[in-house]
């Protein structure tokens, strides 16, 4: 025995199913069949479109345009603190999320005092109807205070969240399309208060932005501020340690150049000096040495030219010489007065020449002093080199001190100089954008929309109707068809008993007697198609004992083993209906018979069967009851005296009809299944859950018995004929002719 994929019936399993063998014609029956949900469906929807679109409280919308101006009034060439925004496209979708923020919605709420106006409150709402009278009665009892009122800080501060959440619900910010237009939407139930609110989000929206750079140049003149005071402090001690280590290493300077340099550069010129001196005088001593050496009476040196008591004695020898030369023209050699001229011309000469050799000592006396002056300037340029060794030695360090103090000093005046052109960009900030348009008062309601809406809901009822068809159709778990038997149970399809209403004038009649009343009639065909179904059970061998089961009670098990017994009889086979239903013992109650003998007794020994079975009268099927008075917990069915009992109703009956227990809640199916040639099972037509029939298909797998087929019963042959599309139902209405109701 093999059944369908357990998981068949889920509903991804069914859904899948129905979308494969959907075609035309099976849509078309399935919307015929469920025409009133489909309309049910559709009208409900579109009256709940059409009552909401009428109810709905119109609605205003005004829209602001604002603009991100790329184009920059340049007052001052100074750089700004916070810059302008670039314009390209993720800076325009950054400043439109920037206007949907909740920090300025709750400016906007706060400037128009939004919190007390009903429409964003609903607590500022006047209460009407009940909640009047009612809050009329609290006040007379001096519980009239209001809510806000009451509330804490806590429920303050929520319902001050609940009416921004309200305004943001209304506001509506777009990019238009491509370009650096933003439209700012405002609704309203009121048309001025749209245009009000939506462009008090424009204008707080550039106040923001003014703001914001405000704040970052006071922030940065702050900074800088406080920057500048560190800075300053740090420059003042920089130049101080420079000039403390010129001072404890002696390096003063004056004029840009250190005193120890000066003090070597006046050196180097008096020793050049000095020196000069020193060979210009050695010179001239030497030059007076050599003309005296020579034989000169030292009347050709220089300094004796230039000497002015030389020259004098010259003037006085020049005199003298003339007296001697006169006297001597005179008076001769030896007149006493040629002796006393030429003892004055001789003392004279002996004056010059004392002179001559006190000028040669006085140069030889001016080289002595040259040269010492020349060695005490030299002693002293090198006492000065020395010093200066040790100043640059000393200088690197100063180096190092001034070069910290020099960049002190030019990060000091960069941040002076920046800290003046952030202080004077006070008052001349501007904002990123404009509004280029204000929000006119909306002349048309832009909500609700009375066609489209009605447009709307009639295509959502369309969907809906067509959504509950196909839901239903989804969600629809029975077995309408042989083909549902054969493609989702995987197992044949026996036959279809009818609904006797749906097949028969005259209704009133029970089933059991309408196959005997109406032999020809299409509820009689239906048992005899189910008999011949039955007897080919199984290829190649005969089929003569038959279980009749379901997985469930009120399956018409009863009712279709008598009526089957009862055909199979009105066509001369020999038949007996057994029953096997120990707990509830229907066979008993639709034959309206109490035996006082049955099945269970036979079983026992306490009666035979001969007269245990009972004659059905109007056809002469035989049935073995179960008595009232007799039950038994013990399993009776899986004894040697029931194999017996079934191979004596064998040799006797060509068909034997086993009426048993469903198969879910009682066990005795299962015992009694195995021992039948073939196992009947019934499933009510669209009713029997089919993860039902498949667990019911579990619990006799294993034990052996045979599985002939299912048999739908109790199908409405009317919407069968609208349903079943390929299957025979399907042309009841062609052939029911053929029978006789």
């Amino acid at each position: 025995m093999t059944t369908g994929d357990p998981d068949a019936g889920g509903p991804g399993a069914l859904v899948s199913t129905f979308a494969r063998q959907l075609d035309l014609r099976r849509l078309a029956n399935a919307f015929r069949r469920r025409l009133r949900l489909f309309g049910a469906v559709a009208v409900a929807v579109l009256l709940a479109t059409v009552l909401l679109t009428l109810q709905a409280t119109p609605k205003y919308t005004a829209t602001a345009n604002v603009m991100l101006d790329t184009r920059k009034e340049k007052v001052s060439n100074v750089e700004e603190v916070l810059s302008g925004l670039p314009a390209d496209s993720s800076v325009v979708d950054t400043e439109v999320e920037v206007l949907r923020s909740r920090q300025l919605a709750e400016r906007v709420v706060k400037t128009l005092k939004l919190e007390d106006d009903a429409e964003f409150n609903p607590l500022m709402a006047r209460p009407t109807g009940l909640k009047a009278v009612v809050g009329g009665i609290k006040g007379i009892l001096g519980q009239g205070a209001p809510k806000a009122a009451r509330a804490n800080t806590v429920e303050a501060q929520k319902q001050h969240e609940r009416v921004v959440d309200a305004v943001l619900h209304n506001l509506s910010v777009k990019r238009a399309g491509l370009t650096y237009i933003i439209n700012v939407n405002f609704e309203s139930t009121l048309p001025a208060k749209a245009a009000v609110i939506a462009n008090k989000f424009a204008e707080l929206y550039l106040l923001e932005q003014m703001e914001a750079k405000f704040d970052a140049n006071q922030q940065a003149t702050q900074w800088l501020n406080a920057r500048l005071a560190e800075l300053r402090g740090q420059v003042q001690a920089d130049d101080a340690a420079v000039q403390q280590y010129k001072i404890a290493n002696n390096l003063l300077s004056a004029s840009g150049a250190s005193l120890t340099e000066a003090e070597i550069s006046n050196y180097n010129q008096g020793l050049t000096q000095a020196q000069a001196q020193v060979a210009e005088d050695v010179a001239r001593l030497r030059t007076a040495r050599d003309q005296l050496s020579s034989g000169s009476t030292g009347d050709d040196v220089g300094e004796a030219l230039s000497s002015p008591v030389i020259q004098q004695l010259r003037s006085q020898r020049a005199e003298v010489s003339r007296t001697v030369a006169d006297l001597q023209g005179r008076y001769g050699d030896r007149h006493p007065e040629m002796l006393k001229a030429k003892r004055q011309l001789t003392d004279i000469d002996s004056q010059i020449q004392a002179e001559i050799q006190r000028i040669i000592s006085n140069l030889e006396a001016k080289v002595q002093v040259s040269r010492q002056r020349a060695a005490a300037i030299g002693g002293s340029l090198g006492g000065a080199k020395g010093a200066l060794e040790a100043n640059n030695r000393a200088m690197v360090r100063l180096n190092e001190l001034q070069r910290t103090a020099d960049a002190s000093r030019t990060l000091y005046e960069s941040y002076l100089s920046r800290y003046k052109e952030t202080s004077t960009q006070g008052g001349i900030e501007q904002s990123d954008a404009r509004v280029v348009s204000k929000a006119k008062i909306p002349t048309g309601q832009s909500s609700p929309k009375v066609g489209l809406n009605l447009a709307l809901g009639l295509l959502l009822a369309l969907g809906a109707g067509v959504g509950a068809v196909i839901l239903a159709e989804v969600l629809d778990a029975g077995l309408a068809t042989a083909e549902d038997v054969e493609r989702r149970l995987d197992i044949s399809c026996l036959g279809a008993i009818p609904l006797l209403s749906s097949v028969a004038d005259d209704a009133d009649i029970e089933p059991i007697d309408y196959v005997v009343a109406k032999p020809l009639s299409a509820f009689s065909e239906a048992f005899r198609n189910l008999k011949t179904s039955i007897l080919h059970a199984r290829l190649g061998e005969p089929v003569k004992v038959v279980a009749v089961t379901s997985s469930l009670p009120g399956e018409g098990k009863t009712t279709t083993s008598i009526c089957l017994g009862r055909a199979s009889a009105l066509q001369g086979a020999r038949t007996i209906v057994v029953d096997c239903d120990l707990r509830r013992r229907t066979v008993n109650r639709v034959l309206k018979s109490e035996p006082t003998v049955g099945l269970l007794e036979v079983l026992s020994g306490d009666a035979t069967l001969q007269q245990a079975i009972g004659v059905d009268e109007p056809t002469g099927v035989h049935i073995l009851p179960l008595a009232k008075s007799t039950f038994t917990p013990r399993d009776v069915f899986g004894t040697a005296a029931m194999d017996r009992l079934l191979d004596d109703l064998r040799a006797r009956y060509d068909l034997v009809i086993l009426d048993t227990a469903p198969v879910l809640p009682v066990a005795d199916t299962r015992v009694l299944a195995p021992k039948a040639d073939a196992v009947i099972f019934l499933a009510r037509w669209r009713k029997t859950p089919q993860h039902a029939i498949e667990a019911a298909f579990r619990l006799l797998a294993g034990t052996g018995a045979h599985l002939g087929g299912v048999a739908l019963t109790q199908m409405d042959m009317r919407q069968q004929a609208r349903y079943g599309y390929g299957d025979p139902g399907f042309y009841y209405a062609e052939y029911k002719k053929y029978y006789v109701s």
